[in-house]
């Protein structure tokens, strides 16, 4: 359920709706637009009668919501979200190019790839240092040695980090860590999502899972909200289909539909979604076309002797000659204003 305020409506009596809802044991969420202010109510609403709300000074309007996801829903909070990285800012007309290795491999490595792209115009920096794997016989990362280097990539080039948690435990080796991504395979490791979400205020990265729906996508945001972080983006990488050219199936009709869907930014993972680094640049260049708020790519030094996902990631040259297309079109889609509609 979302309250609408009437336009000025006094602060106090403001502050008196909040403290009516949280005795029947509703959690108000303000959030002030250009044009409304809304109060979205989360908890059980049921027993809450419209009638008596609409009937204080301050309620223009009450609205039921049919969809299981408030904290996450444009319906809540109608103006674009931002998300701060570390002074990187994402959303609401921010946009963020994420680039490095899909794991990292040694000091040299990260730190030579976090400068390659910083030069190129990257904003953050990715390296796997916990990397989820189909074969337990693959490499599985560095581990803390990985969060490691990536910090000492972060002192060298200022860029902020991007790294996969794979279990909570781990949590605290995340201190030098400024965004959390919580990678696909775990978008539905529900008891995950509550901790991160209660433990740190830190943007999470939140992939979409191989097979999720949006509204699963969605729903896994709202595990983190309601845990009590409201800095989520979402992220777009492509799902499992019967195809098998590809590594995923990217439908980038995906961030026009979230778009009306959230408020929450949204990225799209063009590595993950081809599995191919000769199409990379395209597919960057056509989700940033379509609006999204960044990208987040691979980008190894010598990719034929990666240690993951080799066959996807860009040299730092292709990485430079994508960045300046990218560049250009997310020009035009300021100066349309593509970005905006809803």
């Amino acid at each position: 359920m979302i309250i609408i305020l009437k336009k000025n409506a006094d602060p106090g009596q403001v502050e008196n709706l909040k403290s009516l809802l949280r005795s029947r044991g509703i959690e108000p969420h303000e959030s002030v637009g250009s044009s409304e202010t809304v109060i979205g109510c989360v908890g059980d609403v049921t027993h809450v009668d419209p009638g008596i709300l609409e009937a204080l000074d301050v309620v223009e309007q009450v609205q039921r919501v049919q969809e299981p996801y408030k904290a996450a829903n444009r319906k809540f909070h109608p103006e674009d979200s931002a998300v701060d990285c570390s002074g990187v800012k994402i959303g609401a007309g921010g946009f963020a190019v994420i680039a490095g290795p899909c794991s990292v491999e040694s000091e040299e490595q990260v730190v030579g790839i976090a400068k390659a792209v910083k030069a190129a115009g990257a904003t953050l920096l990715r390296g796997g240092a916990f990397k989820p794997r189909t074969s337990p016989y693959a490499f599985q990362g560095l581990g803390k040695v990985g969060l490691d280097m990536l910090a000492t990539a972060k002192r060298e080039t200022g860029l902020p980090i991007v790294t996969e948690l794979m279990d909570f435990g781990d949590i605290e080796l995340f201190n030098d860590v400024d965004v959390i991504q919580i990678g696909a395979r775990n978008m539905q490791n529900f008891n995950l999502l509550k901790e991160v979400g209660a433990y740190t205020k830190k943007p999470i990265l939140l992939k979409r899972g191989m097979s999720a729906t949006l509204q699963e996508l969605l729903m896994s945001a709202e595990y983190v909200m309601a845990s009590g972080n409201p800095n989520v983006i979402l992220c777009e990488r492509g799902i499992r289909t019967f195809e098998t050219a590809l590594r995923n199936t990217l439908d980038l009709g995906v961030v026009t539909m979230l778009r009306r869907l959230s408020h929450l930014p949204i990225v799209v993972d063009p590595s993950h979604a081809t599995g191919h680094a000769y199409m990379v640049d395209s597919v960057a260049v056509a989700a940033t076309a379509i609006g999204a708020d960044g990208l987040i790519i691979e980008v190894h030094n010598d990719p034929p002797h990666a240690k993951c996902d080799g066959a996807q990631s860009q040299t730092p040259e292709m990485f430079a000659r994508t960045m300046a297309k990218v560049r250009e079109v997310r020009a035009l889609v300021e100066k349309w204003g593509m970005r905006n509609e809803k």
